[in-house]
């Protein structure tokens, strides 16, 4: 397998960046490059080195060499690392260097590639490394950090395990009648399919918890001209990202932006107010935000409470009232004719707010902890980390109840054994060890080049 190299810090000024090589020449290009008392060919894995990276005989940068022998390494190959100053020229210099020197250019997400295919982690585990990186909120860490120590690796591996040793037994059994061997008692058998089908529905429940704490909740601002939608917005934010004026009609296309609300991150889209208008340019926006509202995940519908409710009013209401929506009711500083009581029909979620004074952010965001099913989910817990992996679940679960209700219609043992090995093919492919090389190239398609 080739020699690989790329930069694994971010392409932007700091203060080192490093440069990764791996592959049964990482140390030979490591010498090569890298200048300094040490051997650098004799160094022990685990160390490290001060010296100078060069190229051509002309010295580009100082900085340090740590070396990681197989196979304890994060490939589970030879793998050198150079630290040097973070500038982004020099950076791709040493870069250069090592390209030159033998390496080739890294594909991406291949170092972690190499880790999986070399067995230092499952599949489960390093899909879960994008997830640590891309985490947003201590909730969403803690579920990636899990899934990267193999814990639902842990779980799947425990029921597939279980799988094999019954397909095992019922092969034998079927296999060789004339061998005194014991029979699969049906009760053993489906004692052991009513294990595995909880494990895997209690991991397949959490989905959902852990994708909104990974992904955000994709989030709508809607409500008429000059009710208050981009103050909120803003204040949201914690910034002035939505022109607001006294004059209607002032937000004519969609805003999006991303604002944290507790340990939930919203995708925000601010619309434009609706209302009866004969400008074409802010019609095209009115219609694009009710698009938004057939979309979104949560309609955050916001209304004067200074003023009675109009036509338009009613309509909002009525595209929100089959939604997950919370409903504000804004401009309290002022005197109220709506009435909270009202709202509750169509949300059980309202807020009573001054978008210009305060924000209740906290009451905000109980609301959407227990809309969205979130104030029980212990991120501690396992859960999948993307479609592939719930597709792959699902599959499973469904062989594995077709299995169980095939048991329970008398139908013989060694008729099981067909669904019961579809459901083991499907874990197996969720962890990885049986996979096909699609599957993986497309998993790690979606990694960054140098991870």
């Amino acid at each position: 397998m080739s020699t690989i190299a790329a930069i694994s810090t971010p392409n932007a000024a700091g203060g080192i960046s490093v440069i990764r090589i791996s592959g049964d020449k990482a140390v030979e290009i490591g010498s090569k490059v890298f200048k300094t008392r040490k051997d650098v060919n004799s160094m022990e894995g685990y160390t490290c080195a001060y010296g100078k990276t060069v190229s051509d005989g002309k010295v580009i940068d100082d900085g340090i060499l740590t070396v990681f022998r197989a196979p304890e390494s994060y490939t589970g190959e030879d793998v050198c690392e150079i630290s040097c100053h973070g500038g982004i020229f020099v950076t791709k210099q040493v870069l250069r260097a090592c390209i030159e020197a033998g390496a080739r250019p890294a594909e991406a997400g291949e170092f972690t590639k190499r880790a999986f295919l070399n067995g230092k982690i499952s599949l489960t585990q390093a899909e879960a490394v994008m997830d640590v990186i891309s985490a947003n909120g201590k909730q969403a860490l803690n579920s990636a950090v899990n899934a990267r120590e193999g814990k639902m690796f842990k779980q799947i591996k425990g029921v597939s395990d279980r799988l094999v040793k019954i397909l095992g037994e019922l092969s034998a059994w079927v296999d060789y009648p004339e061998e005194d061997l014991p029979e699969v008692e049906p009760q053993t058998l489906r004692a052991s399919l009513l294990d595995a089908i909880a494990v895997t529905e209690k991991i397949i429940k959490g989905y959902d918890c852990g994708k909104i704490l990974r992904e955000g909740i994709d989030t709508v601002i809607v409500g008429k001209a000059n009710v208050g939608k981009s103050t909120l917005m803003n204040n949201l934010l914690g910034y002035e990202r939505s022109i607001v004026t006294d004059i209607a009609g002032t937000t004519r296309d969609i805003i999006e932006e991303t604002a944290r609300v507790g340990e939930l991150v919203l995708r925000l889209s601010d619309t434009a107010g609706i209302r009866e208008t004969e400008d074409k340019v802010e019609n095209v926006g009115i219609e694009l935000a009710r698009k938004k509202i057939d979309t979104a995940q949560l309609v955050i519908a916001v209304f004067d409470c200074s003023q009675p409710l109009d036509e338009q009013d009613k309509e909002l209401l009525a595209l929100a009232e089959n939604k997950k929506s919370v409903i504000i009711l804004n401009k309290t500083d002022l005197e109220q004719i709506l009435d909270k009581k009202d709202f509750e029909a169509v949300s059980p979620y309202v807020v009573e707010i001054s978008a210009k004074n305060d924000l209740q952010l906290e009451e905000l965001s109980t609301m959407l902890q227990k809309m969205f099913e979130l104030e029980n989910f212990d991120s501690n817990t396992d859960s999948f980390a993307n479609e592939r992996q719930k597709f792959c679940a699902e599959n499973s679960l469904r062989y594995l109840k077709e299995t169980l209700e095939t048991l329970e219609m008398g139908v013989s043992l060694d008729c099981v054994t067909v669904t019961l090995e579809s459901a083991l093919d499907s874990l197996l492919e969720l962890t990885g060890e049986k996979v096909s090389e699609a599957v993986v190239s497309q998993v790690f398609s979606k990694f960054c080049v140098g991870k």
